[in-house]
């Protein structure tokens, strides 16, 4: 997978059963990787009792008004999630 720092991302749109760390108000929509977190532990294989690979974990920047079309603040307003790189799908 090629995500770096710049990268638009959409959050894979899935509802896999069990334990998963990224929030279901993200999936499906786009935002923008701001930085590496790090690479850690798979929660969603720890979750079960496994272990594999540490994964990187991304800083995703997402518009306030692309999570909640009726946001009323400011269109500029933003949050930032750190997500696991296999929920992410670059899309240019």
């Amino acid at each position: 997978m090629s995500v770096t720092v710049g990268t638009t991302v959409r959050v894979l749109q899935m509802d896999p059963p069990g334990h998963h760390r990224t929030p279901r108000f993200v999936r499906g929509k786009e935002g923008v990787v701001v930085g590496l977190a790090g690479r850690m532990p798979d929660a969603e294989r720890l979750a079960y009792g496994g272990r594999g690979p540490d994964q990187p974990v991304w800083r995703v920047r997402f518009r306030q008004t692309t999570l909640w079309p009726d946001y009323v603040g400011d269109p500029r307003d933003t949050v930032v999630l750190d997500l696991y790189e296999h929920w992410l799908e670059p899309r240019r």
